[in-house]
């Protein structure tokens, strides 16, 4: 480093500006140039945005053959660098087509160019235009003709849709991408994807839920039984204590049907009770006589002792 004519440069030579946080401006700006890219190049591919083109639940844009190849198996040749840069992209979101709408913009030529428009307002889609697409038929317009546009149908297809359907394209406020997120939870505790179809394992769901509620009522009535013999065996000690058994014994149980179940029971038993109590009634009692057998006298009798006397022989 020496005897060469040369000279070792110090560090305030090397650094000229000291480091500091960026401005608005400059903030604004570099957000645009990435919002820019995000609204004509894939993110997966890379390659410019041509139609068709598909979002997910994020507001995200992407090429539907990118998406299609990333559905697809891997090469085994593909680095695993590569996957998992485009698993990170993803993040789960896009499991299968149900994952992802087709957005359908309106376009008008300019010259040789192609402007994504919004056809209430005529804007250009951008980044400098806030942009939303509904679902699930996936029409474009800008957030603001949608928002003065108050309806629960589409301008374009005449389709019914929800207020919370409405996706903002790449978002970027805070408030709207929560948006997005509590959506996509919603619709996933629903059991539906971003498409509002059915989640392929919603079905599963929905068996076992049955099972569990045909178990819970099987045990309920299994209980039932249960409940009515040992109801029955305390009417029974009680009878035989003489005392009576009351109907408010049954308020303990819980179960409705096992109560009034018990309560019917309760009441047959007693009614049990008293028959034995009381034995015969009149009417069986009038079909016997306590003394001996007369015609002349029973005569007029009921039509058990009517009848002919037999004379005695000499």
């Amino acid at each position: 480093m020496g005897n060469d004519g040369g000279s070792i440069p110090t560090r305030r030579e090397l650094v000229k500006n000291a480091a500091r946080a960026l401005n608005t401006t400059e903030v604004k700006a570099n957000l645009q140039e990435s919002q820019g890219h995000a609204w004509s190049y894939c993110p997966l591919s890379n390659r410019p945005l041509i139609a068709p083109i598909v979002s997910d639940s994020a507001g995200i844009l992407y090429n539907k053959d990118a998406i299609l190849e990333q559905l697809l198996p891997k090469d085994p040749d593909t680095p695993a660098s590569v996957l998992k840069e485009k698993e990170d992209i993803l993040q789960g979101r896009v499991k299968g087509l149900r994952d992802i709408v087709e957005v359908k913009f309106t376009v008008a030529k300019e010259e040789k160019e192609e402007k994504k428009i919004c056809p209430i307002t005529s804007k250009e889609l951008g980044p400098k235009t806030k942009s939303v697409y509904l679902v699930p038929c996936g029409h474009a317009f800008s957030e603001v003709a949608i928002r003065e546009v108050a309806g629960e149908s589409c301008v374009e297809c005449n389709e019914a849709y929800k207020p919370e359907d409405v996706i903002f394209i790449l978002p970027v406020a805070k408030e709207d991408i929560a948006k997005l997120t509590a959506r996509a939870t919603k619709l996933k505790e629903a059991g539906l994807t971003h498409s509002l179809k059915k989640a392929p394992g919603s079905k599963k769901r929905k068996k076992n839920t049955e099972t569990e509620a045909a178990s819970t009522t099987t045990s309920d009535l299994s209980s039932v039984p249960k409940a009515k013999s040992k109801v029955i065996e305390n009417t029974t000690n009680a009878s035989r204590s003489g005392t009576s058994t009351p109907n408010g014994a049954s308020n303990g149980i819980k179960n409705a049907a096992t109560a009034s179940l018990t309560a019917k029971v309760l009441d047959e038993q007693e009614d049990r009770n008293k028959r034995r109590k009381l034995g015969l009634n009149d009417n069986l009692k009038s079909l016997f006589s306590s003394g001996g057998y007369s015609a002349q006298t029973h005569k007029s009798g009921d039509f058990m002792t009517r009848g002919f006397s037999i004379p005695k022989k000499a």
